[in-house]
């Protein structure tokens, strides 16, 4: 074999290399993120009593009134809801 020849296939055996090695680290990446979601905890969607948007129960605003829990998705939907209890008593 020639010089020429023998750096050719080199060459070539290295990208294939390459090659297939990189297809191996694609299919180990895409595991990962799987396990991840699969440990994230599930938040359960609430509704403001104000303008019935829907928020995650861990990032609303709590109100106890009148021995009832109430999720706000803001201090706006929070405070217009006490100034409307307040004039229906």
């Amino acid at each position: 074999m020639t010089p020429v020849k023998l750096v050719v296939l080199a060459v070539l055996f290295y990208v294939g290399y390459r090659l297939l090695r990189g297809i191996g680290k694609k299919k180990s990446e895409k595991k990962q993120p799987e396990n991840i979601v699969s440990e994230q905890v599930e938040d359960v969607l609430v509704e403001d009593p104000v303008c019935h948007t829907l928020v995650p129960k861990g990032q609303a605003i709590r109100l106890q009134h009148d021995n009832q829990l109430y999720f706000f998705c803001s201090e706006a939907c929070c405070s217009r809801f006490i100034s409307d209890k307040g004039e229906k008593k």
